[in-house]
């Protein structure tokens, strides 16, 4: 993977270094680096998420890994022929994604899952970067605002003209924008995301995809 696309070292945040130090300290033998993406170099389907979830990806190295948001999104994935198993345990586990990537629009840990707006703009770079290697047609699905305007800022698109919303798809000069509410706890306690909606949203992917539902 290009240092343009992910940099495991990259310290730019002064706020997240610091902080990712100190959950170092108390958590040793969590990753607590910025967290690349994870799939298939090739895939037509991106998914884009937040940032990596203490206990979860900040823990395993792996994007959607070891916390609640993962069960949903690995299920759904499966379900929909993007990934070998329906649960995603570690970095190791063997779990492999088919024409599916995932990754975040900010790359390290941030104190109460909250990047702030300087840091989205700092990581940016590497998204873009990311989004460039898609080829022409892909989908790129959006897990919640931050993530859709992260995106439609890194493709230098009109944020006005490109409003979140679940389900919707915008489409852009070289890939479809899908959107999705996170498939976060609250989210999925408080019924705003039904396992329903989500599997409904992969469905729809696939379909802007070209592949059968």
């Amino acid at each position: 993977m290009s240092e343009a696309v992910f940099d495991r070292d990259c310290r730019a945040c002064e706020r997240l270094a610091a902080f990712l130090d100190a959950v170092s300290e108390k958590h040793p033998d969590y990753y607590c680096r910025p967290v690349p993406p994870f799939g298939d170099a090739d895939a037509r389907l991106l998914v884009v998420g937040l940032a990596p979830g203490m206990h979860g990806a900040n823990a395993t190295g792996r994007p959607f890994t070891g916390d609640h948001a993962g069960i949903l999104l690995y299920e759904t994935l499966h379900r929909h022929g993007f990934a070998s198993r329906s649960v995603s345990v570690s970095a190791d586990d063997g779990l492999e994604l088919v024409d599916c990537r995932i990754t975040n629009a900010v790359k390290c840990l941030p104190p109460d899952n909250k990047p702030v707006g300087a840091e989205i703009n700092t990581c940016n770079p590497y998204l873009a970067a990311e989004l460039g290697t898609l080829a022409k047609g892909s989908v790129v699905l959006a897990l919640g605002g931050i993530a859709h305007r992260a995106v439609i800022k890194a493709v230098g698109a009109r944020q006005a003209s490109h409003s979140f919303a679940h389900a919707a798809a915008h489409a852009l000069d070289d890939f479809t924008l899908l959107d999705s509410y996170h498939c976060s706890r609250y989210n999925t306690n408080t019924g705003r995301l039904t396992a329903e909606m989500f599997d409904a949203v992969f469905a729809k992917a696939k379909t802007l995809l070209g592949s059968p539902t």
